[in-house]
């Protein structure tokens, strides 16, 4: 009999995903659908960007760029974290990408050997423990609470610690929750893994999507820290497929011989059209763009709460609340699943993103406008008020 790897028996889909193959059947049958359940902003590339794409192509950019990215893109980049973090990062320490996940995929082949531990979060990004295990390493997880807002301690990180632990992997803002990390946390993490000779992943694709003060970073300031942003959230390019990588410099040659082996280089007209993105016209269009979202959060969580959501404080970043909805159900994957088939909402539940009790829990992505958002929220009433 021909099979596949032994390995793909760990590697589990987005759950999310059988949701919106039934919300594409639904709206074929001609009924409407609030789409609240996939992690992508609904906001276009802001036009300075896609024109500047289009000049590349016409002026014939299709040929590639080496595998660590355009050296203007990775100038750009360095000089971004300089004008808006106030950090010292250099070009040669950014590696440019094909999207975050291919920064993952670097970070953690280079760092992690068969049978090392990587502490993760959970709830949090589902691929990052396939990741891991496609390295041979082994997933351990760190379990937050909603009774504390998700709040990260470097005490819950010694709690999980063994001699095996390598690598320790966060977000902040974080997805499903929208929670931040407090910088002192961050750095005193930092600290600890040091004195381990371990390392720090540090997830920030959300950074710039906040509704607070602006959050710091530790780019450039560890020898042991690796940092991962993109341009699919706050610079809405999730088609782009272009992210980054801050690695140490010890890193750079062996992550720049796995990218010539795995991707060669991100697309190279999405590298043309990044270097608009960090201009002041395409800026002052991304915090329309925030203060939208901001508003949309806003409504959204006031709207769950009086419907009896269990909800943590308001999501500080991302655009994601994370709600426990054991009050109407006790499987949230079917709640999620006859919400749709009745009300035509769609929502994510909580087994795409926790191992931890993950039925008590749904996700709201407010990736729509507020007119679409009170049209779900009254048709999640009825369907509740029905049930």
């Amino acid at each position: 009999m021909l099979e596949s790897a032994t390995r793909m028996q760990r590697i589990a889909p987005f759950y999310v995903m059988d949701l919106l193959a039934k919300a594409r059947q639904i709206e074929a049958s001609g009924r409407t659908v609030i789409h609240m359940e996939i992690g992508e902003p609904d906001f276009a590339t802001p036009q300075p960007i896609i024109d500047a794409g289009i000049n590349a192509l016409n002026a014939g950019q299709t040929h590639y760029t080496p595998a660590l990215g355009l050296p203007a893109l990775r100038a750009a980049i360095a000089g971004y974290y300089h004008s808006h973090y106030s950090t010292v990062v250099e070009p040669a320490n950014v590696i440019v990408t094909p999207g975050s996940s291919g920064a993952l995929q670097l970070a953690i082949t280079v760092l992690v050997n068969p049978g090392d531990e990587v502490l993760l979060t959970d709830p949090g990004y589902p691929c990052n423990k396939h990741f891991v295990q496609l390295a041979g390493g082994v997933a351990k997880f760190i379990n937050l609470s909603q009774d504390n807002n998700y709040a990260l301690s470097l005490a819950a990180v010694k709690a999980q610690w063994t001699d095996k632990t390598k690598v320790i992997m966060l977000a902040s803002p974080a997805n499903p929750t929208g929670m931040t990390i407090q910088q002192e946390v961050l750095q005193a993490i930092a600290d600890f893994a040091r004195s381990k000779n371990a390392f720090l992943i540090v997830d920030e694709i959300y950074q710039g999507l906040e509704y607070g003060a602006r959050l710091k970073t530790l780019a450039g300031q560890f020898d042991n820290v690796f940092v991962i942003n993109s341009f699919s959230k706050f610079f809405c390019m999730t088609g782009w497929r272009v992210g980054w990588l801050v690695s140490p410099s010890a890193f750079v040659n062996d992550i720049d011989k796995l990218a010539q082996n795995i991707f060669l280089a991100a697309p190279t007209l999405a590298q043309h059209a990044a270097l608009q993105a960090f201009e002041a016209a395409s800026l002052a269009i991304l915090e329309g763009y925030r203060q939208a979202f901001q508003a949309r959060r806003d409504y959204l969580y006031n709207a769950l709460q009086e419907l009896g959501f269990g909800l943590s404080e308001k999501p500080a970043g991302a655009f994601y609340i994370y709600a426990n909805s054991e009050h109407f159900s006790a499987d949230s994957y079917q709640f999620c699943f006859d919400l749709l088939e009745q009300a035509g909402v769609a929502i994510t539940p909580g087994k795409d993103f926790s191992q931890t009790h993950p039925e008590k829990f749904v996700r709201f992505a407010y990736t729509r406008e507020i007119p679409q958002l009170e049209e779900g929220i009254a048709r999640l009433k009825s369907f509740i008020s029905a049930e």
